[in-house]
């Protein structure tokens, strides 16, 4: 009974994590860029159960009435001990585009990062909701100064009022008093991690933090201008699976109940002298 109280407890703490999770990718629905997680679950390590008595040769269990297994006791099955949180794995599937004709919206296809200079260091991000500060420097929404391919925050010129930003990252800036002429000022930092995908983890403020050893690379991805990356949060299927685990912690919690009013029993009315 104790083996069923714990098990049914380790159930409601998995579930209890897999709804924050959920939670988490729900509250982000709306975040450019936003990769949703996924808690992936495994199970304790089953137990072997057999019957009692069974190694005990007074009782001859397993020759009862000419049963036997070749001398070897029978096997009930298996028995579950528990479950827990193996790993919250981030699903990189490539979320929708969002129009918005703002020339510093930009958007990534496929594979890749922006890089932005942090009080932590450099840090990356899918999050192309770019804005040009006062003094032209080009930052994130977070004040953040946005990195160009050397490393170093990058600056727009006051006069321009045109800027198109190419599909490898590459800055031009026009001005109409010029005859339209562009001309090419810098390029964003653009940059992937290889196919190892645990290469660059989630940091929170959707940014990411590369592990140790981890070195960038020229990103296999596009970008597009005038379009912002939504997050790839479904809503309506993580409001169903939210809904599913909130009835799987209800069973944990009756199976709780249950085992709890078993050891009641079995210790006030079981072992009761009569």
């Amino acid at each position: 009974m104790w083996r069923g109280l714990y098990a049914a407890a380790s159930g409601m703490i998995t579930e209890t994590k897999r709804t924050d999770t959920i939670a988490n990718n729900l509250a982000n629905a709306d975040t450019n860029g936003f990769k949703k997680d996924v808690a992936v679950s495994k199970e304790f390590e089953p137990m072997f159960i057999r019957r009692i008595n069974d190694y005990d040769p007074r009782t001859k269990v397993t020759s009862f009435k000419g049963f036997s297994l070749n001398g070897r006791p029978p096997r009930v099955g298996t028995l579950g001990v528990g479950a827990s949180i193996a790993e919250i794995a981030t699903d990189r599937e490539q979320g929708a585009m969002k129009t918005t004709g703002n020339p510093l919206d930009v958007a990534i296809a496929g594979d890749g990062f922006f890089a932005v200079q942090t009080d932590q260091g450099v840090r990356y991000t899918r999050d192309g909701a770019f804005v040009r500060s006062s003094t032209g420097q080009l930052q994130n929404m977070k004040g953040q100064p946005v990195l160009n391919a050397q490393g170093r925050p990058i600056t727009i010129p006051g006069d321009a009022s045109h800027i198109i930003i190419g599909a490898r990252g590459e800055i031009a800036v026009g001005n109409p008093q010029n005859d339209m002429t562009y001309q090419r000022v810098d390029q964003l930092m653009f940059v992937s991690f290889g196919p190892d995908r645990r290469a660059i983890l989630k940091q929170g403020d959707n940014l990411w933090n590369p592990r140790e050893g981890a070195v960038p690379e020229p990103a296999e991805g596009e970008i597009q201008q005038g379009c912002l990356e939504a997050s790839n949060a479904n809503v309506v299927m993580d409001m169903v699976e939210l809904i599913n685990n909130q009835r799987i912690y209800e069973a944990g919690a009756k199976a709780v109940t249950t085992q709890d009013t078993m050891l009641e029993k079995a210790v006030t009315e079981v072992g009761r002298v009569t």
